[in-house]
C-alpha cells in the first residue's frame, strides 16, 4: 500500500485528522466529525464547531457502520458511546441541510443564477463552478442545458442531488429547476460539503450518467 504523501505546508498538517476506521491522517475535508454528546450519544458536528474531543470517520456510510460496528466510536472516545442506528442518515441529513443554506447565503451574496435563459448566458462566460438541476426537472430541458453545459468553455460540475421543492425553499423561490453557482469565495467549501454529502446519496439520479448526459 502507498504511504500518503506528507502534509507541504502546517497549514495542510493542521487540516490531517486521525480517522478512526483507516487508523490513518487524511484530510479533514473528506471526514465527517463527532462528538460525545451529554448523554453519552455520538452526535454528528458536519460543520466542526461543537464542543468535545473531535471523533473523526470517512464520510461515507461504510465508514460509519464500520466504525459502529467494531466499537470503535467507544474506542475514541474512552467512553461507552451510544450510537443511533440511524447516524448516517442523520449526517447525511445534516450535510444536505448545510448544502442547502449555502445556496441561500450564495444567493444573497449576488453569486447564484437562476432560470433557464440566464442559467445558459452564464454558462457562455465559463464563470459557472457548478450547475445545479432539479432531480425532477423535465428531459427536454435538462437535455438542452446540458448540452450548453458540456459546451461551455470551462464545464461546471454538476448537481441533481435535489429536487424543485427543496432548491425552491433553499433560493426563496417557486420552481426552482436550473441554478448555476458561480465561481468565487466559499465555493471551495461547499464543494467539500458536496463531496462528503457524495458517500451518502448519489450526486445525480440513477438515469443520469456521471458525465452529465442521461443514459439511453
Amino acid at each position: 500500500m502507498t504511504e500518503p504523501a506528507a502534509p507541504k505546508t502546517h497549514a495542510e498538517a493542521n487540516r490531517l485528522r486521525k480517522d478512526i476506521v483507516l487508523g490513518e491522517a487524511t484530510d479533514e475535508t473528506r471526514l465527517v466529525r463527532f462528538v460525545a454528546g451529554p448523554d453519552g450519544v455520538g452526535v454528528p458536528d458536519v460543520a466542526r464547531k461543537l464542543p468535545g474531543r473531535g471523533i473523526w470517520v470517512g464520510a461515507d456510510r461504510d465508514s460509519i457502520a464500520t466504525a459502529a460496528k467494531k466499537g470503535l466510536f467507544s474506542r475514541a472516545a474512552k467512553t461507552k458511546l451510544t450510537v443511533p442506528a440511524d447516524l448516517a442518515d442523520q449526517v447525511e441529513a445534516l450535510l444536505a441541510r448545510r448544502i442547502l443554506d449555502s445556496l441561500g447565503l450564495a444567493r444573497k451574496a449576488g453569486t447564484i443564477i437562476s432560470g433557464y435563459e440566464k442559467v445558459v448566458a452564464a454558462l457562455g462566460t465559463g464563470n459557472v463552478a457548478w450547475l445545479i438541476e432539479a432531480s425532477d426537472s423535465a428531459e427536454d430541458g435538462r437535455r438542452k442545458i446540458l448540452s450548453a453545459a458540456r459546451k461551455a468553455p470551462k464545464p461546471p460540475r454538476l448537481l441533481g442531488a435535489f429536487n424543485s421543492d427543496e432548491l425552491g425553499l433553499a433560493l426563496g423561490g417557486e420552481n426552482v429547476i436550473h441554478t448555476a453557482l458561480l465561481a468565487g469565495r466559499g465555493v471551495d467549501r461547499w464543494t467539500q460539503d458536496v463531496e462528503r454529502l457524495s458517500g451518502f446519496r448519489p450526486l445525480l439520479p440513477p438515469e443520469w450518467s456521471a458525465n452529465g448526459r442521461e443514459d439511453g
